[in-house]
């Protein structure tokens, strides 16, 4: 249930969004974008709940080649790809402060897209999902629609080690500003 703090769980919640880019992310178009790549990640890498993020020597993930079949006639991919505590650790950061903002600002750097972009799971505590992963959840999410393999933060299931009749809602203030 939103707002109510989980039992303690062997699991942990794995999240991937992906973005298609208007532009190459040395543009100019995406200056702003690419600037405040380096605070959210500080802020996500501190944010109560955050255990994880697929990341390169470069300290993000702008240059990890992943979800290429999906980049249709953008200037390319990118991909966010975390592990959180729980929904609520997620959902508390995404819809806050600075990440709020810049999430805000994402049609101005990524094409609109109709079909699924972000989708979340559970994997067993400490273990780091692949963008295979995550390739494999967002594929299933389009084609079937929220389930206890993936889901969003609009319909999410618990973990597979609680009890649950069907999805949750989210919170009404965790959707996007944009």
């Amino acid at each position: 249930m939103p707002g109510v703090a989980q039992e303690k769980s062997g699991w942990e919640l794995a999240q991937v969004n992906i973005a298609r880019l208007r532009a190459p992310l040395d543009s100019p178009r995406l200056a702003d974008f690419v600037a405040a790549l380096e605070p959210v990640n500080a802020l996500a890498d501190a944010a109560p709940g955050f255990r994880w993020r697929l990341q390169t020597e470069d300290g993000d993930a702008t240059a990890v080649t992943a979800f290429e079949w999906d980049a249709g006639s953008s200037a390319g991919v990118i991909v966010n790809l975390t592990v959180w505590e729980s929904v609520e650790a997620l959902g508390a950061f995404a819809y806050s402060g600075l990440h709020r903002e810049v999430l805000g600002r994402r049609r101005e750097w990524f094409e609109a897209m109709a079909e699924a972009y972000s989708a979340l799971w559970w994997v067993p505590a400490g273990e780091w999902p692949s963008t295979a992963d995550a390739e494999d959840r967002v594929r299933h999410l389009r084609s079937h629609g929220s389930t206890p393999w993936a889901f969003g933060l609009r319909d999410h299931f618990p973990p597979p080690d609680q009890p649950a009749a069907g999805p949750s809602a989210g919170r009404s203030d965790w959707m996007c500003p944009a």
